[in-house]
């Protein structure tokens, strides 16, 4: 289960959580296709995508500011995790073959040193892969997120390190997008009452509880009022294709 009780954790473990699960889930399966090698995966959570990815590589190292649970579990004794806070990566200069970082880019202060870094211990020719969400189809704003991106503005951040970079879009389908739809309508219920504007004006750190609350009380809502449509949603519901403004997160292939 996760370590750390908030929505910005996702976990498999509730029912609501299941569409952005699915979400995520599609970054590592498409990651699968990639990587080997020796690989480093920066912002570990509970662990669910290094299961996945862990078969495939020569050598798995997980960093995380949080415990990664699966980390401790039978089968994954060879994986090295590293609890620490980043940047900078305890790693020396080129010591990985691809480096893999799912929904963690949002939530660094300093996101340059965060991708110089990574492409520091990365070896030439060597590639990252990198998800966030796409600011345009963000609902409100994150309180836990320092910023979120434009494609063209993650693409400007990362070309400045890396050699070639491709920013790709993660869609839904039919069914995802009626999740979007009723979720949008549930945070417009929410956010009517902020008359003040106070979600764009008070400083993150006072806005982060009260949105995590309402945050779980929407999912919550959407599962009780929607159960076979958020329960309903998989993975191959979701597709990574060229980025447009309707997609969810930012998908990121950047080559040293």
């Amino acid at each position: 289960m996760s370590v750390i009780p908030t929505a910005e954790r996702v976990a498999q473990t509730h029912q609501a959580n299941n569409v952005i699960y699915q979400r995520h889930l599609i970054a590592y399966m498409e990651a699968e296709k990639h990587i080997s090698g020796d690989v480093l995966e920066v912002g570990s959570g509970d662990g669910y995508g290094m299961k996945m990815l862990f078969p495939l590589a020569k050598t798995y190292t997980a960093i995380d500011k949080f415990p990664t649970p699966a980390a401790k579990e039978p089968g994954y004794e060879s994986v090295k995790f590293v609890q620490a806070s980043i940047p900078p990566l305890p790693f020396a200069d080129n010591s990985f073959d691809f480096v893999v970082t799912f929904q963690v880019i949002e939530h660094i202060d300093d996101d340059v040193s965060f991708v110089r870094e990574i492409a520091r211990v990365l070896r030439p020719g060597g590639l990252m892969i990198l998800t966030t969400p796409n600011i345009i189809m963000s609902l409100t704003r994150n309180p836990f997120h320092t910023r979120e991106y434009t494609g063209q503005q993650l693409g400007g951040l990362v070309g400045k390190y890396f050699s070639d970079t491709e920013v790709k879009g993660v869609f839904g389908n039919e069914k995802v997008m009626a999740y979007y739809e009723k979720n949008k309508q549930g945070v417009e219920k929410i956010t009517r009452w902020d008359i003040l504007n106070l979600q764009y004006r008070l400083p993150r750190w006072m806005l982060q509880v009260p949105y995590d609350m309402a945050n779980w009380v929407n999912r919550k809502r959407l599962l009780s009022e929607n159960a076979g449509l958020v329960t309903g949603i998989k993975a191959e519901d979701h597709f990574i294709a060229p980025l447009k403004d309707t997609a969810f997160d930012l998908f990121v292939l950047a080559k040293k």
